[in-house]
């Protein structure tokens, strides 16, 4: 059994867990990995950045970017276990990049965001508004899901940002008038007085490699329903561990002692309806260059 590859999701789950020993209990041999490194993803980081077109750096906001998660897994992350918005996991494990994890999902708080001095005040407002995105990401399929529910289709107008942090920047430097964020993002910004306009909470879902071992998968989920135990029991004692997931530039402008908890795991299938659902709307919008046939669920799910 080799090193289990574990990539963090910006969650305190795995954190605790590390903390308290709970995958050692579990007898797992693992270690943590950025997938946003280039060590470990290679050529794709820089696509995942705002450069300009001679390859020189530009400010989040002011130049697309139209490669997100989606692409990481085409890419091929390495490691055993990651994280991403359920539709893009869905349809990773559908092109047979990994295997989801039928027998566990997470939630996590999200909301498209106004500077406070905005005139944005009410969802309604966001018609013809440019909210920026991770392109092929959980802040653009939510973002989708959202806004359809009270704007007309040919008001939604997104902007495709980058990473999360660069929707923050971005959001800070003023080059985006909105921006889809959550978790530690959308609770760093609210103490910087950014305003709520819609809630975007959404489901996360987990690929596994398909070289992993289920029972090392297995080990990985029992040891984070201790985390997420301690983590309903006593929150404030483990909030201290936001501030690793936060770049070092804006830690003295927040305390994490008021944050929520952020992504909340659950642990109930991603069953077969949801599977399909997810197919259908993601195929309806047509959201991917390549339309792939739905493969059946029992050679996606690992259920």
């Amino acid at each position: 059994m080799g090193t289990f590859r574990i990539q963090k999701h910006g969650r305190l789950q795995e954190l605790v867990a590390h903390e308290k020993g709970y995958f050692s209990d579990e007898g797992l041999d693992y270690e943590f990995s950025d997938f946003v490194s280039r060590e470990v993803m290679g050529a794709i980081v820089d696509q995942l950045k705002p450069v300009h077109a001679d390859g020189t750096a530009a400010v989040p906001g002011t130049v697309d970017v139209t490669t997100g998660m989606f692409e990481t897994y085409e890419a091929g992350r390495a490691c055993d276990i990651s994280s991403a918005c359920h539709w893009a996991i869905n349809e990773a494990a559908s092109a047979q990049f990994g295997r989801m994890w039928g027998h566990a999902y997470s939630v996590t708080p999200g909301a498209i965001v106004v500077p406070p001095e905005s005139p944005v005040r009410k969802p309604a407002d966001l018609a013809g508004v440019e909210v920026a995105v991770g392109y092929h990401s959980g802040s653009h399929f939510s973002a989708l899901q959202a806004l359809e529910s009270f704007l007309a289709p040919e008001d939604i107008k997104l902007r495709f940002v980058g990473m999360p942090w660069d929707r923050v920047e971005a959001l800070l430097q003023r080059t985006v008038p909105a921006a889809n964020v959550w978790a530690v993002p959308l609770s760093l910004l609210e103490q910087q007085g950014f305003r709520r306009i819609a809630d975007t909470t959404f489901m996360i879902g987990f690929l596994f490699d398909n070289g992993a071992d289920p029972e090392d998968v297995a080990r990985y989920f029992r040891a984070l329903a201790r985390a997420q135990a301690d983590l309903d029991l006593e929150p404030e004692r483990y909030k201290h561990h936001h501030l690793e997931e936060i770049p070092a530039h804006l830690r003295d402008q927040v305390d994490v002692r008021g944050f929520g908890m952020g992504e909340r795991i659950v642990f109930l299938p991603y069953t077969r309806e949801m599977y399909e659902r997810s197919q259908r709307w993601m195929h309806e919008r047509k959201l991917f260059d390549e339309e792939r046939p739905t493969p059946a669920y029992e050679t996606v799910v690992y259920a």
